[in-house]
């Protein structure tokens, strides 16, 4: 017989079966073992998600409550970018969707300054080049 899972023994504690689990339980979990972070935490709820989806159960770790309280333990923010019901909507992702939409806007942000200072470059690099060349005090054309 296997070792029972750290969800499955606390829902021995709790009085309640692993499978099938409600989102509202595996909320409550993650809430109860928040002070472990989510590198603990969000293993267990992938398991948890694969124990469900391997018999045919629905996942009930991408309700609501169970990003809710994915949400209190991260805290990752929405892209500032975003509008008021985009960022509400991003709260409502699972935990590993909401780290790669920040790490690519992250890296959209750096390209987009990057460029933006290549740009400001090269316009005082022609700027430089227009403007006319001074000799002995007088000026004299660039050409």
């Amino acid at each position: 017989m296997t070792e029972p899972t750290t969800f499955e023994r606390w829902c021995i504690l709790n009085g309640t079966r692993p499978v099938p689990a409600t989102p509202m339980m595996v909320a409550r979990f993650v809430a109860d073992v928040a002070p472990w972070g989510m590198d603990k935490i969000w293993p267990i709820v992938q398991e948890i998600s694969r124990a469900h989806y391997t018999v045919g159960l629905a996942d009930p770790t991408l309700g609501g409550p169970v990003a809710a309280a994915i949400n209190e333990i991260a805290k990752i923010d929405p892209p500032r970018s975003w509008n008021k019901e985009e960022k509400q909507r991003f709260n409502s992702l699972p935990y590993d969707l909401q780290k790669t939409v920040v790490r690519r806007e992250d890296q959209r942000e750096k390209t987009v300054r990057r460029a933006m200072q290549e740009a400001s470059d090269a316009r005082a690099a022609l700027k430089a080049l227009q403007q006319p060349k001074v000799t002995d005090g007088t000026e004299a054309d660039a050409a």
